[in-house]
């Protein structure tokens, strides 16, 4: 089994997260979780605190710094330890740790870069997700396919697994366009553009039951916007 090291961006999930680092490492024993949070207050840390496991970790950043540069930061904050993989998963429950072996199995048969849990192909599935979030992820991506002509479905879910050097090169070479959910699709086509191997495979993405979202509509017009940098980024990346 290979080692993995599991980052976590968490932004007011005291009510998920103790349960969530238990399924994953009920599902994945070989992992490291870093939970990085971004919430005001202490309660995320104090429930970590009390959890006490050795495998279980967590950075407060203090200030809400954005999704994507929680992944960043935490990949950074683990890069030069011994690890096979770098799992990014979101706090709420949205991705199965049941499916943890199966990502690593299919990046380590594929010799894969960047695998992305996708919702979007065939056998997927996406549970209990309002029309408007269904509408507007659909749409997003199809811009983002338009646009940046990587061969995915999923640009926007945050459910992925890193090789070790991918990982090295998002730490080295993206974070630089935004901080949110944009560096999602920033960091596929900075890997994508620099050959590196990119796939995706099915998964079920059910919608959170406990917690509030911290997408807020500032971050979806960033995310917009954005997409403009990434176009640019591509252009360059694809000369």
């Amino acid at each position: 089994m290979k080692k993995i090291a599991v980052i976590i961006p968490a932004y007011r999930e005291s009510a998920n997260i103790i349960e969530l680092c238990k399924d994953i490492l009920s599902n994945y024993e070989r992992a490291d979780i870093l939970i990085v949070d971004d919430s005001p207050d202490t309660h995320t840390i104090d429930v970590v605190k009390e959890f006490s496991h050795p495998q279980v970790n967590l950075l407060h950043r203090k200030t809400k710094g954005g999704r994507g540069s929680a992944v960043i930061f935490g990949i950074n904050h683990y890069i030069s330890g011994s690890y096979d993989y770098f799992l990014e998963v979101d706090a709420d429950f949205s991705h199965p740790p049941s499916e943890i072996l199966g990502l690593v199995k299919h990046a380590e048969e594929k010799n894969l870069d960047l695998l992305i849990a996708s919702r979007y192909l065939h056998k997927s599935k996406i549970v209990n997700w309002p029309l408007t979030r269904r509408v507007f992820s659909k749409a997003a991506n199809l811009i983002a396919r338009i646009l940046l002509q990587v061969p995915v479905h999923d640009y926007t879910n945050g459910f992925r697994l890193y090789s070790k050097n991918g990982a090295i090169e998002l730490v080295n070479t993206c974070g630089k366009l935004g901080s949110g959910f944009i560096a999602l699709s920033e960091i596929l086509v900075n890997l994508y553009y620099r050959g590196y191997k990119v796939d995706e495979i099915p998964t079920i993405f059910i919608n959170r039951i406990r917690g509030e979202s911290s997408l807020s509509p500032k971050e979806i017009w960033n995310a917009l916007t954005g997409l403009t940098k990434i176009y640019q980024l591509k252009r360059q990346l694809s000369k």
